[in-house]
Parts: structure tokens; sequence; C-alpha cells
């Protein structure tokens, strides 16, 4: 039976705040003033989805249209999924807490392979049909679309499953997509017609008005759809970056703010790198100013500058250290999620982090030179060296550093210079009296991507795992270093799905029906492994994925006439006929041919021939044209900002431990943020004090924190209006400024009743906490329950005993009953009742919690008593020391 969203969100789910849709950000627009109603969907959980930018930023443009309506849904936990199932309840947006089929358009953000099993799982859910070619002529479903990298570098595979893709930056395009779709419905268009006019706005691939043929290519089967559909280009906009700033905790929890979309270094095995181009940088004033706003206006203590290569982007450190600058007396570090350690120096170490040194990752990707100029990586050992040891001299002692093993002309010798490498490494940057420098390691198989040079690769597994025990041997030898293997399993699977065609629909609907879902989570990797390869037994493709395990053609072999390949293939692969030469093979149709990424083939095809040749390509934003075919009226120009001077550095973050005033806040938590979790609502606070400029205090030490303490936690799902929090001052405020701040930052579920000064050295109200007073909902199955005599027997009794687990798990005896002080029935009705208690709270854990009341209710009675729902009415203070007469 279908029941209301209210009913799912209770206590009983893991982090239910995740679902409320109420976060700072959050835009709430009238449903029926809207002509075009979107819910832009990430399928993955809150936490991944809600701190992802480009979904964060698509959010704000599409809110910001006139007429146009746009609500977030993400993956639910596994808890939520199950309620939603036995209730037969569809799932919901957040904002507006309506079923997804009620919306017009239903948007999926695809950034990697194996998402589209949660893609599955959400249409479920949401009680969708999952083809395309179900939805067509149901006018009651929304159109279903998907974008992000694995949409615009391969649709084919998800085909099946999306009535359109949106190719490329969506900023301009989705926009656009609204406007089509308010026109066709002012028209009152059929689906297919609607779909008809997407299909020719540049970036739109609808694939039902294109076929597969025999020979694997797509091409168009109407005459008004274009034969290539071509990949959108849209400048970046740090302003639509500031926004939703969730009460959860999540991957990401800090402002995010693009700097530079593209890159041009030319990495042969990066996708990213060719589907982003040109490159463009943002202007410095523009990322200082969206960086300024946003930390105020989000309260965030943490910021992240966002590009493929951070440091490519050379107005890095003036931009980096202007913020720092104007921030330094704030406590804001700074994260930088990819860097060039080539372009790592002192001007760089200086804005990184604050009073926590934010940790660092670079990616050599190889460990021989050789290697690293068969994929471009343009990086030599010398600048590797010279960007670790400066690494090492500004006080990091630990690196985080990303290589890939089966990349195409790999020799065991390049493998195992993964190890000599970080040998050298430790030994060149070792300082006298210093900690010795320590790796985490993260190998990667290599997995070719289409669009790029070395899309005509295959990879063997059989390798992966014979090279990862090669390498995994050699590493245990190195004192210092912690290496961290990625499983074969999951790298197969990612080959397989992204280069596929839209053979590959029915694999990955089976897969998901065997259980597949969440793949890239590591505890899934076992069930998602299985699931995927029953499906691909079941779709008749084991010849396929075989050769995946196996390798069957190698790039780097160009003569192409490898003794005994041959006869290996062919057991391997009954479908396979006779051996690709090396012209056929880089000329065979693609699935992919038809997106237009800008990207020249004929370029990808020689750039192939210089990895043969490991001759480097150098970065065509700084040293000239590469003539890969990007660069004009379609997909514009590399845009490469002036680097402005690099203001002096003012120092690092100096904690104000002053304290000049504290200030004793009673508060409520109602409503809907009763779900919201005592440490969740730390967190809160912190950001509130930021939004809000209040002068907070900090503690010292080497992670100084603001002076906030919040009296007694309040148990997740109860609401109060008797909640206490001091916070100390580095300068007086009148209590009316600061009541009027504090109140400008909350959010209407915690209202704020009154505030009063209180000696800067008295106690803590957490230390002087003695009684706290509930009402309580409860409830019995018991015809006609005496609840005045059960209260009045509670009451009478002098010791009713309670068995408690400690912290070290061992069993305690207590009597609940000396904690009871006082117990009232105020109303009942039929089998419930609703009381009223007052009970110990202390600081040394002495506490009657409301489920203490039930028991002690319970015991008295010999009945099952439910307890329903708490609230906290007030927290009793003793009087401080010195303030007793």
């Amino acid at each position: 039976m279908t029941v209301t969203i209210d009913q799912l969100l209770t206590p009983d789910i893991n982090k239910p705040a995740r679902y409320l849709g109420n976060e700072l950000g959050a835009v709430h627009k009238p449903w029926e003033k809207a002509t075009v109603r979107w819910v832009l969907t990430y399928p993955e959980i809150y936490e991944v989805g809600a701190s992802n930018l480009g979904h964060i930023i698509l959010y704000n443009i599409l809110n910001a249209q006139p007429r146009q309506l746009c609500d977030r849904a993400y993956l639910p936990a596994p808890d939520l999924a199950t309620k939603l199932r036995d209730t037969d309840t569809p799932l919901f947006a957040l904002e507006s807490r309506r079923s997804l089929t009620d919306f017009d358009i239903l948007g999926f953000s695809l950034s990697y392979e194996l998402g589209a099993t949660n893609i599955l799982e959400m249409l479920t859910l949401a009680q969708i049909p999952l083809t395309a070619a179900e939805r067509c002529d149901r006018p009651d479903i929304p159109l279903i679309f998907a974008g992000g990298q694995t949409a615009t570098s391969n649709p084919e595979p998800f085909s099946d499953f999306l009535d359109f893709f949106a190719l490329g930056d969506g900023e301009e395009l989705l926009p656009e997509i609204g406007l089509v779709i308010a026109e066709g419905k002012a028209a009152g268009l059929s689906k297919r017609e609607i779909l008809l006019d997407l299909a020719q706005v540049p970036g739109v691939y609808v694939p039902l008005y294109y076929d597969q043929t025999e020979t694997g290519a797509v091409v168009p089967n109407h005459p008004d759809v274009p034969p290539r559909v071509l990949r959108r280009v849209a400048a970046p906009m740090p302003a639509y970056s500031i926004g939703l700033v969730p009460y959860v905790e999540t991957v990401h929890d800090r402002l995010t703010v693009e700097i530079r979309r593209g890159c041009t270094r030319g990495c042969r095995f990066c996708q990213p790198g060719m589907l982003t181009r040109p490159a463009r940088d943002v202007e410095p004033e523009k990322v200082v100013d969206a960086i300024e706003k946003g930390m105020r206006a989000t309260g965030y203590n943490e910021f992240s500058l966002l590009s493929l290569s951070c440091s490519d982007y050379l107005a890095l450190p003036a931009v980096g250290m202007e913020i720092k600058n104007r921030l330094k007396d704030e406590n804001i570090s700074l994260n930088l999620p990819s860097q060039r350690v080539d372009r790592f120096d002192e001007n760089i170490a200086n804005i990184l982090g604050g009073t926590r040194q934010a940790g660092l990752t670079f990616a050599p990707e190889a460990g021989t030179q050789r290697m690293r100029d068969v994929i471009n990586k343009g990086l030599t050992n010398e600048e590797l060296l010279r960007g670790i040891k400066t690494a090492v001299e500004q006080g990091w002692d630990k690196v985080k550093l990303y290589f890939m093993i089966g990349l195409p002309g790999e020799t065991d010798v390049d493998v195992l210079g993964i190890a000599e490498t970080l040998r050298w490494l430790r030994s060149e940057c070792a300082i006298q009296g210093r900690k010795r420098l320590e790796f985490t390691v993260t190998i990667s198989n290599f997995t070719p991507k289409p669009h790029t040079p070395f899309q005509w690769h295959s990879v063997s597994t059989a390798e992966f795992v014979r090279k990862q025990d090669l390498l995994r041997a050699e590493l245990k030898r190195i004192r210092g270093v912690k290496a961290n293997f990625t499983d074969v399993r999951i790298s197969a699977m990612e080959d397989f799905v992204g280069r596929g065609d839209r053979t590959l629909g029915r694999v990955i609907r089976r897969a998901w029906e065997l259980g597949a879902g969440m793949d890239s989570w590591w505890e899934s990797i076992d069930r998602a492994y299985g699931a995927w390869e029953e499906a691909i037994a079941a779709s008749g493709l084991t010849w396929k994925y075989r050769n995946i395990e196996n390798g069957e053609w190698n790039v780097m072999d160009a003569d192409n006439t490898a003794t005994g390949r041959t006869e290996t293939l062919r057991a391997a692969s009954p479908q396979w006929k006779r051996r690709f030469d090396w012209d056929e093979r880089l000329n065979a149709p693609l699935p992919w041919d038809h997106i237009n990424t800008g990207i020249d083939q004929e370029w990808l095809k020689a750039d192939l021939q210089r990895a043969l040749e490991a001759t480097i390509v150098p970065d065509c934003a700084f040293e000239g044209c590469s003539q890969c075919g990007i660069c004009g009226e379609a997909f514009g120009d590399n845009i490469v900002q002036d680097v402005p001077p690099i203001p002096a550095f003012e120092g690092q973050f100096r904690p104000n431990i002053t304290r000049a005033q504290r200030l004793r806040v009673w508060f409520g938590k109602l409503g809907e943020l009763r779900l919201l979790s005592h440490l969740d609502l730390v967190r809160l606070f912190d950001r509130i004090t930021r939004r809000a400029s209040l002068p907070i205090a900090f503690t010292n030490g080497f992670h100084p924190g603001p002076k906030i303490a919040i009296a007694n936690a309040l148990s997740l799902g109860m609401t109060s209006e008797g909640e206490i929090v001091d916070f100390e001052l580095t300068e007086p405020l009148t209590l009316e400024d600061f009541q009027q701040r504090l109140n400008q930052a909350l959010p209407p579920d915690l209202p704020l009743y009154r505030v009063e000064e209180v000696a800067v050295n008295s106690p803590s109200a957490n230390k002087l906490l003695r009684e706290a007073r509930y009402t309580l909902d409860l409830s019995t199955d018991t015809p006609e329950p005496p609840w005045a005599d059960w209260i009045a027997a509670v009451m009478a009794s002098e010791a009713i005993p309670f068995e408690k687990i400690t912290k070290s798990g061992k069993v305690k005896q207590i009597n609940l009953r000396d904690r009871l002080i006082h117990l009232e029935l105020i109303h009942t009705h039929d089998h419930t009742a609703q009381i009223r208690y007052t009970g110990q709270c202390t600081n040394d854990g002495t506490v009657l919690q409301p489920a203490h009341v039930a028991h002690l209710l319970a015991h008295i009675s010999g009945q099952a008593i439910a307890l329903t729902h708490a609230h906290r009415e007030a927290l009793t203070l003793a009087d401080p020391p010195n303030e007793r007469p």
C-alpha cells in the first residue's frame, strides 16, 4: 500500500536527512507556474551525487530559467529502497516530494560505465518502464535522458533505456532542450514528434532515429537528423557553483569552483582530455569573486579548485594566494584534487591546506621514461624528482601517487620501473633529521577508452593479474610504501561495456536483474562480477568477454604477426574469423563514430603511430597547435588567461583564542530537522557561525576548532524546544546584534528562543546539566490501558532494574527509578497516551532517556509499550558555583 513520504522518512532508516530536500540552496519553485518540470537524478547515493559539481551547476542553471522548474533525486540507500518496494511507493523527487512520473523530463548523469545498472534500479523504483520502446507511446511517462562523460563517449550500450542523450557540456544545451519540450507541449506534439525536434538540436542524440548496421556503424534512419551528432561546448560558469549545502556529510564536503575546463596535454590514455577540448580558463577575478562569495554564503571551511589539471591553470598561485590572504583569519583550507607534479612549487605549496595540511596527490602514470613518452605524459624524471623534493622541503612526509599497468607496449621492465621509481624518490628526497618520505600508491589497470589514440588497443586481464603479482612482490621489499591495486574484474567490465555496441543493452539489463548495482563499491565487487559474468553468458557474448581476458590485439605489435597469436585467438573466440591487419583494424567502424567530438579521427590514428615511436606531442595551449581538429567555429579555441602577479604571502591562519564573551543560546529542533543527527547538527552550527560572520573563538592546538558547545545530544527523530548551545566570541557583541545575525543564518526548524550572556570562565552548559523534561507519545495494544494507574505504580516503586551495556561491552545493572524525578499523565486516547516526565540528565552520563520511561511503564504493566515520539521541553542547569547564594 502506497504511503506518504513522511511515513517513509523515519529514524529507522540510515541518515534520513539526506532525503529531505531542505538544504541551504535548495530551490522550491511553484509547481503550477512551471511549463517544463525537470528532475535531475544522480544514479548514486546522496553523499556522492549531492557533492557533484556538474549536478549542482545544472540544477542552479535550470532553476534560473523562467517557467522551468528543476528538482532532484538520488539512488536511495538499500533500506529506503526496501521500504519503497514493500509499500509500493514510487521513488520521489526531494524538493516537491512528487513521484518522478509527475515530471516532464528525467535526466541521469552517466559518468561511469557500470552506472547503468543504478539507472535501471532507479527507473524500477520510480515505476517507469525500463526501455525507450516501452515508453515511446506513453504520454504519462516523462522523457528519459542521460548526460555525462560516459554518455558522451559512447551512448550505444545504454541506448535501449534512454529516449535521448545530451552530449558534452549541458549549461547551454539543457535550457535549449527545455524550450523545445515547452513548445512541443504547447503544440500538443506526441513523444515521437518531440524527440524528432530534439534530434535536430546540436548536442542531442536520439537513438530512435538511428540504426546499427551489420558492420557495427550507427547511421540515421530519418532524413531530418544529422549523420553525426555534435558534442556541445560551454564556458565554465563559477557563479553557479554556489548552492546546495547538504546537512549530512558528503564525499566532497566543501565548496568547489571550476577554474579551467578542458585539457590539452594530450595524454593518449585520457578520455576526458580528448572529450573536453578546447581548454578554457576562467578569468582570475571571477574565480576569486566566486570563492569569496561562496565561502561566506555557504559557511564551508574548505574549498576546492577544480580542473582536469589544476596546475595548468597558470593563474593558480595568484588566485590561491589572493583567496588565502582574504580568508586567512577564518580557518579556511584549500584542496586541489588534481595537479601536475612538474608544476608543483613553493607558491602552490603555500596556498594548500591551512591548519589542516592538505594531502598531495600526483599521477606519474608510468614507472619509466620510455612509457611516459609512449603515453605522452610530458613528464621527465628530473621534473618528477623536483616536484616531490619540493613537497618534502615544504613539510610533507606523505604523498599519494597514481600509476597504471597494462599500457600499450609495456614490458615487465616498465612494470618493475614503478617500484624502482619509488625506491629512487625515497632515497633522493631523504633529509637528515627528518622522517623518511612515505608513499601511498594506487596501481590501476589501463582501460582503453573511445575517442583516444588507444581506442583500438585490447588489454588482457590475464596479463593484469600476472603484472600485479610481479609488482606486488617487488613493492613489499620497499619500506614506506603502501600499495592499492584495482580489481581486474572491475577493469574488465568497464572495458567490456565502455567500448560495446547496442547488443550490450540486454547484458546490462540481465546483470541488473541478477543483482549488479553500485558496482564501483568494493563490498559489491564479488556480487557484481558474478552477475555480469552470468549476464554475458546468457546473452551469448562470452566469446567477446574472453577477448578481454586473453587480449585480442596489441596496437604496439605494428607488424601484427606475433607468432602463435592467430591460433590462440581462434581458440578464445569461435566468432573470430581471421586476423585484422593494421589498416583494416583502424578503419573498421566503431560504435561511437557518429559522435562528433571535434577530434579528427585521422589525427587519433597519427597519434597512435607517434605512440609507437614514443614521440611527444606538446601541450597546444602553451606551445602551438597540434592539429587535432578541435579549434574552430563549432568548438571554439583554447582560452588561456593572463597570469596576474602573485600577492605577498600574509601567513597561515592563526587561531584567535581570545575569550572576550560567552553567550548561551536556547533554541529548538523541530519539524524535519528532527531527522538531523547530532554530529550533523554540530557541523551545521559551525557553518551557521561562518554565514552569520560571528567572531567565534577557536581552540588552540594542531587542529583548532570553533568554540561552540551543544549541551547534551538529542536522539535522532526527537523534537525539542529546550536545546542549549554556548558560543565563545573573540569580541563582545550586543545580545540584539548577536541574535539578529544568528537568526538570519538559522534554518526555520532551528528556532532561536533567547540569548543570555554568562561569565567567560563559568562552567559550560554541558557541565551544569542536572535535569531534562520531556513529553512522550506512547502506545500499547492493551484494551483500555490504565495509564494513570501504571504511572502511579511507577512513582510508588523504589527500584526498577535495567541492564545497560557499557562502551566496553560489559553489562551493568542500574536502577532507573532513581533517575526519575516526576511523571504525569497529560491525556489519553484509545490505546495511546501523552505523558510528561522529568529525569536526571548530567554530564557524567546519568541520564533517564525517553526509552527508559517506556521501559519503566512496561515493567510495571507487564505490557509492551511503544514510544512513538519524544519531545524535549527543557534542559535544567544548576547555578554556576560563583552564582549560588
